[in-house]
């Protein structure tokens, strides 16, 4: 039964309408006229723009930042823009501004945090192997010669060369280190830089140290282009080096037509590329100085940006085109180090570098993928104001935040490492000490004599012919599919 109650309080709702509606008028929307809404329509505006490249790349430049993960790429993104006085957290370093993207998976063959020499090997050969092994499948075994045999995995340098185009590697480490080793050596074991580096069985059993892989491999697949430290693997103990042989691999070096030697960023400056042949620079006798070390031991030594032009100028001799590997390798060390300051200095050097090759290159015809080989155990904890020092105290509208023993504790940390207490000893208390120090460790959980590499996912950036293929999560050996399917040398799989 309906009551006359329901039928009158419908009429008053019905004449209420009019005036519910109004003030039910959403209030104006403030969103458009706020500088991160309009940043994002800027943003959405040239995303829309961005068109893929399905084209054939004559040119590809691997850039790898060594232990550069996410956090790393964050923080120095944040001192990056401190220390040119803008806004830290919204700046950006080069590689950032590439429009292709994805995360890679770095595990090894045989572990959840892969070292250098598994990490390289997946990115330059598509094969994943065990640590401490370079260029060999995960059937070899570290340190044993004798399972180097059948193992062997062609480089993505390698086979750039054999298609008949030109290939480099540029680091800021021994250019025998696991990296820059990964374009063009073999080996079950990553430590055998120089002959005095491997045990009497391997040298017997005919196994070669990295080095001499360098300067002895075939003409038509050897580096025409290989730059970094590392002087000592080459030269014998009279001149200074390390070799047991008494061979001189920079004067067999040059015995190639137009070789060329240097050792002095000056003389790298001076060479000419139209009348050089293979070049090897060497400008240190074991790795490069730091960046923030630059001042007292880095006269005579080139910037990794001065290395990757001067090999683009060589290698861009060939009509045919080059692979160039640019590894920022310093950026791992200084984390081993739990050292922030020159983690995030050379992360920048490195970013300048990348920045020197977009500048010189045409990425109509030339991919540039810009990643990772690992990450390292480097956190960012808050809450710190913005804008306020990267590498100053965590803290909370401006004071710092107090831990649970009464100290203060940095914004960037470590999980492992040299930072750590030692002997059931009590942290450092951050406040007393100039955490802007270049020599200033920042705290770890676990001491550790050299921090260990993390397991997360690692940043891969491109742009060029084939970046499109930069997208998603995907396995850290995919990278070398993306950079053979650019060439086009599909077929040679196959």
């Amino acid at each position: 039964m309906i009551r006359a109650s329901h039928f009158l309080a419908g009429a008053l709702l019905l004449a209420a309408a009019p005036a519910l509606a109004q003030t039910a008028k959403p209030a104006v929307n403030a969103a458009p006229n706020d500088a991160y809404y309009k940043a994002g329509e800027a943003a959405l505006a040239k995303a829309l723009t961005v068109a893929p490249n399905t084209g054939r790349a004559k040119n590809v430049i691997l850039f790898l930042g060594d232990g550069m993960g996410i956090s790393t790429v964050v923080a120095s993104r944040i001192y990056e823009g401190q220390q040119r006085g803008v806004d830290g957290e919204s700046n950006s370093l080069a590689f950032e501004k590439l429009p292709w993207t994805a995360l890679s998976k770095t595990y090894s063959h045989d572990t959840q945090v892969t070292d250098s020499a598994a990490g390289i090997t997946a990115l330059t050969t598509g094969v994943k192997t065990r640590n401490k092994v370079i260029g060999l499948t995960g059937a070899a075994k570290p340190e044993s010669c004798a399972s180097e045999a059948g193992t062997r995995v062609q480089t993505i340098a390698e086979l750039a060369k054999a298609h008949g185009l030109s290939a480099g590697a540029v680091t800021t480490t021994r250019i025998t280190h696991a990296t820059p080793a990964g374009t063009y050596a073999h080996t079950a074991y990553r430590d055998w830089e120089g002959d005095s580096d491997m045990p009497a069985e391997a040298l017997s059993a005919g196994c070669k140290d990295i080095a001499r892989q360098l300067v002895e491999a075939p003409a038509g697949l050897r580096l025409d282009v290989a730059f970094g430290g590392g002087r000592s693997r080459f030269l014998p103990e009279a001149q200074d080096g390390k070799r047991a042989d008494g061979r001189d691999l920079t004067a067999e070096w040059l015995k190639a037509p137009n070789a060329a030697y240097v050792t002095t960023d000056a003389q790298l400056a001076a060479l000419d590329p139209a009348k050089t042949g293979p070049v090897l620079g060497l400008f240190a006798n074991e790795h490069l100085p730091y960046e923030v070390e630059r001042p007292v031991l880095g006269q005579g030594v080139p910037t990794l940006a001065a290395m990757t032009t001067k090999a683009i100028d060589l290698l861009s001799k060939n009509p045919k085109g080059y692979f160039l590997l640019v590894e920022g390798g310093k950026i791992d060390m200084g984390s081993h180090l739990n050292n922030a300051k020159r983690t995030l200095t050379e992360t920048v050097e490195f970013s300048k570098a990348v920045q020197a090759a977009l500048d010189k290159v045409d990425l109509k015809d030339t991919l540039v993928i810009v990643t990772a080989d690992h990450s390292h155990g480097l956190v960012i904890s808050g809450y710190a104001a913005r804008n306020a020092p990267i590498l100053g105290l965590a803290g909370n509208e401006g004071d710092p935040v107090v831990a649970g023993d009464g100290k203060p504790y940095t914004v960037l940390s470590f999980a492992t490492g040299p930072g750590g207490p030692e002997g059931g000893g009590t942290r450092a208390d951050p406040s007393k000490e100039d955490t802007d120090d270049i020599d200033y460790h920042q705290a770890a959980v676990a001491n550790l004599p050299s921090s260990a590499h993390s397991g997360e996912d690692v940043g891969v950036f491109a742009d060029g012919p084939g970046a499109y293929l930069v997208h998603g999560v995907v396995e850290e050996s995919y990278v070398y599919q993306i950079m053979r399917h650019a060439y086009g040398f599909d077929a040679d799989a196959k």
